[in-house]
């Protein structure tokens, strides 16, 4: 059977020009083991973005391999409403354990998207029921990324995915978030005192009073680019937040469980916000869940007689499913067991190491970024200006394209190339992907 002709015929990818595939068909995956995926004639490719940053310890891992099939036999789901089951409760009780302080009350979704649309109806009806039905709008940073529904698309701020559907949005009060590559205030990341917070402030005098909450992506702006700015950033916002009566969201959906270096971004910061979001590296990239954690002040706000109509009224079918859950838990007994995170971050010195030897020689890369694993190569037409690529030219997507020939899924973000692999991943993959990178961008730029 022809299946790349058969996915075709039926199947619309997502976040693609279908009429690409004219010339670049669906690579059809048979098998994953580790950081490697192999197609259906039997080819490796690496998979250093963790198909979509979700696959947190490699393709089939035989730990999480192992509870899903034994969760199976037993539960695969139950309606969550008024039921529980011991994996969801399990969870919650592992969660307790490495979460910022303050986060204890967990509110199941079934994809990351819903998890933001719950944080955002949860914190107006918060304000709703505490005596501050003015507190109607949302605040986000420029350049934000939080899903793809209509609420998550309100509040990100990446045109690509937003710019069509601005009619349909929410009207959200958009702060100048910070560009530590291209720094108006001439600073450096490493050693700034966060001048262009003062944006945030601006934003909070003058709208604070009709805003129920301020969502971010924490320490790292992913579909901006990979864009990574301060912990003390987050600090001033806690301050912020606390000032003027407003949430404080924490989209870690794609920073959490030792992305950034820790456990959560915000942990680099020392503070904690009023609503977490995760998802992706939750189930190890399994199965698709998710969960709004917040603190017993906004969980209290709900609870009363029903007659009241306090209650928060939003379900999803899949919520807090049992499949899910046990791979969860697997996932946190592994990142514990097996020192994950602190092995990582011994090897994500000699990644970024090699990364800045072997790119930033290169006069068509303006920056080279990097926390945890994470490194992003922003690639420029003058280096000295920082003047981007001509984007008409699709250079990120060439490189792409030339790399899978050669066995590496790289999937830049515009002209960004980006490593976001497997916490697993070995020194020796990582001489290997970045050779393959270096020699398609070399490929295609001269």
């Amino acid at each position: 059977m022809d299946w790349q002709k058969e996915d075709l015929k039926y199947i619309w990818h997502p976040c693609s020009q279908m009429k690409d595939y004219e010339t670049l068909p669906p690579i059809v995956i048979e098998k994953g083991e580790g950081i490697n995926l192999y197609d259906i004639n039997g080819k490796c490719y690496k998979d250093v973005i963790s198909s979509w940053w979700c696959n947190l310890l490699g393709h089939c891992n035989p730990r999480i391999n192992e509870a899903l099939k034994k969760q199976v036999d037993t539960l695969e789901h139950v309606i969550f409403a008024n039921f529980s089951h011991k994996p969801v409760i399990t969870l919650c009780q592992e969660l307790m354990k490495v979460l910022p302080e303050g986060l204890c009350k967990f509110n199941f979704a079934d994809n990351g998207s819903s998890a933001i649309e719950m944080s955002l109806k949860m914190s107006f009806q918060y304000h709703y029921q505490t005596g501050n039905p003015q507190k109607k709008r949302f605040m986000a940073l420029t350049d934000a990324y939080h899903g793809e529904t209509l609420g998550a698309l309100a509040v990100g701020g990446v045109d690509l995915y937003s710019e069509l559907y601005k009619p349909l949005l929410l009207d959200v009060i958009r702060i100048d978030g910070p560009d530590c590559f291209r720094c108006p205030y001439g600073k450096c990341r490493d050693n700034c005192d966060c001048g262009c917070f003062e944006k945030a402030e601006e934003a909070f005098k003058k709208h604070a009073d009709e805003t129920a909450a301020i969502i971010v992506e924490p320490l790292l702006q992913g579909s901006a680019g990979m864009k990574v700015y301060p912990p003390l950033y987050l600090k001033k916002l806690r301050e912020l937040c606390d000032k003027y009566n407003v949430h404080l969201i924490a989209d870690e959906i794609a920073t959490g469980y030792g992305r950034t270096g820790k456990m959560f971004a915000f942990d680099h910061a020392g503070v904690s916000p009023d609503i977490m979001c995760l998802s992706k590296g939750l189930t190890g990239g399994y199965m698709p869940t998710a969960v709004a954690i917040t603190t017993q002040k906004i969980y209290d706000a709900f609870y009363d007689d029903y007659l009241k109509g306090k209650a928060f009224m939003h379900s999803h079918t899949y919520a807090g499913n049992p499949l899910a859950c046990s791979c969860a838990v697997e996932v946190l007994k592994i990142l514990k067991d097996e020192n994950i995170i602190e092995k990582a971050n011994k090897r994500a010195v000699y990644f970024n190491q090699i990364i800045k030897e072997k790119f930033l020689p290169l006069k068509n890369v303006g920056e080279v970024r990097s926390i945890g694993l994470i490194n992003a190569i922003e690639l420029v037409k003058n280096k000295e200006t920082k003047e981007p690529l001509d984007s008409t030219k699709r250079t990120g997507y060439q490189i792409y394209k030339k790399a899978l020939e050669k066995g590496v899924i790289l999937r830049p973000l515009g002209d960004v190339i980006y490593f976001n692999p497997p916490l697993i991943i070995e020194e020796e993959d990582m001489d290997f992907v970045t050779d393959i990178a270096l020699e398609c961008v070399n490929s295609v730029l001269t």
